[in-house]
């Protein structure tokens, strides 16, 4: 058994792609680390792999600073040796990341070897979901509608309510105006309309054959009313016409309303993970 260290997307994404598609909803984020789509800069990313001697991936890892580090054993087999060589390599590079993110066993299981019994705690627990076909849905009152140059007046501060709300790493206003500014005109980027703008949803990114969705934000004075639900499954509807096999996105667990909107459009519920979080 190796652990195996990258330079860059390519190399790392000819190791570790077949293994990851085989649960693609469930990986779709280390896949688009691997596929990198957007071109970013990966020079401060660390990408590895815990390979048996035959030189199967056994582990798959990723970190893209300031995030969590990012994990998914092949095929979800529990591999501890792995799991154990991946943490102690890591702690001797005094490699720094504020958690881990991964599949609900995998996560506890990495925390433990990482940072030991008592030294971290469940940020965010999340079901991942996945859509093949939208189901008979009526719609709410309005319409979906892509983004737009005078949405910028607003969303940029629903976009914040989101990350504090789904506890994922705020933007400073300026980063968050200028990340929506970016999806302007891009057709990734969705609201509903009822007279008024209510509710938002985004085309986060690809996978190999399907997309994830997520920002999926309602303000309080408009919940209850199927805006978000309309809106997803709308949007839902959009990618998989543009050609994807599938939808997912991540849905808290913790919070029975949301997947029970996501599920009567046609999510099903396919794995659990977990953000852990490292204490001082």
């Amino acid at each position: 058994m190796r652990l195996e260290y990258y330079s860059g997307t390519e190399a790392f994404g000819n190791d570790v792609l077949d293994p990851l598609l085989r649960h693609e909803e469930q990986n779709n984020l280390l896949i688009s680390f691997a596929r990198n789509d957007r071109k970013a800069e990966t020079s401060g990313w660390l990408l590895a792999t815990v390979k048996d001697n035959a030189g199967s991936v056994l582990l798959t890892a990723a970190c893209t600073p300031p995030f969590n580090l990012v994990l998914a054993e092949t095929d979800n087999r529990p591999c501890p040796a792995a799991v154990k060589l991946l943490a102690s390599e890591l702690k001797t590079m005094r490699r720094m990341f504020p958690g881990v993110l991964a599949e609900q066993t995998l996560a506890r299981r990495f925390a433990e070897e990482f940072a030991g019994t008592g030294r971290y705690r469940i940020n965010h627990s999340m079901t991942v979901m996945r859509l093949d076909h939208v189901a008979n849905h009526t719609p709410s009152p309005g319409a979906a509608r892509p983004l737009r140059e005078e949405d910028l007046f607003f969303v940029p501060y629903w976009c914040r309510a989101f990350a504090e709300e789904a506890h994922v790493g705020q933007p400073g206003l300026d980063a968050s105006i200028e990340q929506t500014r970016k999806r302007i005109g891009a057709d990734t980027f969705y609201l509903w309309e009822d007279r008024i703008p209510v509710s938002q949803a985004c085309h986060a990114r690809s996978t190999m054959h399907g997309a994830a969705i997520s920002a999926v934000y309602t303000p309080p004075p408009y919940r209850g009313r199927g805006y978000a639900s309309s809106l997803v499954a709308e949007l839902s509807r959009v990618l998989l016409e543009r050609g994807n096999r599938f939808c997912c996105l991540f849905a808290d667990t913790a919070n029975p309303v949301s997947c029970g909107i996501y599920r009567r459009i046609g999510y099903v519920d396919r794995c659990i993970v977990e953000e852990l979080q490292w204490l001082p």
